[in-house]
C-alpha cells in the first residue's frame, strides 16, 4: 500500500493486481476452477472473490461454466494475447542484446532463422568500427557456407538437415567452402559437440563467423553469430566469442518477449 496516494487509489490498485492474479491462477490451471480453489490458494474471503470473479465475467475476460460456480478464460482474453503477438517486433526485442554483444566485440552481431534452404537475417547490429562485416535485416544467405546456417542445420539431425540443402555439389565461394553432403554431415557433428559453429573464409576470404544455437523448447529456433575480420578470430577468441554468444543465447531465451516472437516467426516460415 502506498500511504501517500488516496486510499480510493489504493483500493482500486488492489482489485485490479487481485483480479490479474486470478486470470493468471486460471492461465496455470488445467481445468476450470471453483470460487473454493480460489479461496484455498489466494486466502482471500470468498465475498471479495465473488465480487472479484463477478467484475471478470462481466467484461468477458472470464465465463462461468456450472453452478458451483466454476470460471475458466474468457474470449476477451485471446483479443489481448493476438494483439500482444501482433505487437512484437523482433528487432526491437533483441536489438538491444545484439548491439551490447557488438559493442564487447567490436564485432557484427547478427540473430538469423532457418527459411526454406536459406538462413533469414533477422536482427544485425554493427560495431562503431570502420572495419566490419556488413549484412542487412531481412537479407538471406546459404546454410552449408555460414556459421549461422551451419549450427541452425546442426540443431536438426542429419536427415532433416539434409533436406534443407540443393542438390550437391553447392557453389564454393573460396577455396575452403564444403561442397559436399558428406563433409557437410560430419562437420555438423562437430558443431553438436563444440556447442558453436563456425565459417571459416567459407563464405567470404577473410572472414571467419562464430555462431551459437538458441534452443526453445527442445528445438533450435534461432542463432546468433558474430562475423569479422578472420585474423581476428583465433583459436582463443573463438572460444571467447562462443562464450559471448552462449550468453547472449541465454538472455534472449530468459526474455519471454523474444520466445512468443520468434515463436511466432519460425512458425510462419517456410519448412
Amino acid at each position: 500500500m502506498d500511504d501517500s496516494r488516496p486510499a480510493s487509489a489504493n483500493y482500486h490498485a488492489n482489485a485490479l493486481a487481485r483480479g490479474l492474479g486470478l486470470m493468471e491462477q486460471l492461465a496455470a490451471a488445467d481445468r476450470p476452477l471453483t470460487l473454493s480453489d480460489f479461496n484455498s490458494t489466494t486466502k482471500l474471503p470468498k465475498s471479495t472473490l465473488v465480487r472479484l470473479l463477478s467484475v471478470l465475467v462481466e467484461l468477458e475476460y472470464l465465463v462461468r461454466v456450472d453452478e458451483q460456480p466454476s470460471f475458466r478464460l474468457g474470449h476477451k482474453v485471446q483479443h489481448l494475447a493476438t494483439a500482444y503477438r501482433a505487437s512484437l517486433d523482433i528487432a526491437d526485442v533483441t536489438g538491444h542484446y545484439l548491439a551490447e554483444a557488438a559493442a564487447e566485440t567490436g564485432h557484427t552481431c547478427n540473430l538469423g532463422v532457418l527459411d526454406g534452404d536459406q538462413v533469414l537475417h533477422l536482427c544485425v547490429e554493427e560495431p562503431d568500427r570502420p572495419l566490419r562485416f556488413n549484412a542487412a535485416p531481412g537479407s538471406r544467405d546459404h546454410l552449408y557456407c555460414t556459421g549461422l546456417g551451419k549450427v541452425l542445420l546442426a540443431g536438426l539431425d542429419d536427415e532433416a538437415a539434409s533436406r534443407r540443402l540443393p542438390a550437391a555439389p553447392w557453389e564454393g565461394f573460396t577455396p575452403s567452402t564444403i561442397t559436399e553432403l558428406p563433409e557437410l554431415l560430419r562437420e555438423l557433428k562437430k558443431v553438436r559437440t563444440r556447442g558453436y559453429a563456425i565459417d571459416d573464409n567459407e563464405r567470404s576470404t577473410g572472414l571467419r563467423c562464430i555462431a551459437v544455437g538458441i534452443e526453445i523448447d527442445g528445438a533450435v529456433l534461432a542463432a546468433v553469430s558474430l562475423s569479422g575480420p578472420a585474423a581476428e578470430f583465433g583459436p582463443a577468441r573463438q572460444k571467447e566469442y562462443a562464450g559471448v554468444l552462449s550468453r547472449l543465447a541465454e538472455a534472449l531465451r530468459q526474455d519471454q518477449d523474444f520466445v512468443v516472437a520468434i515463436s511466432n516467426l519460425t512458425a510462419q516460415l517456410r519448412v
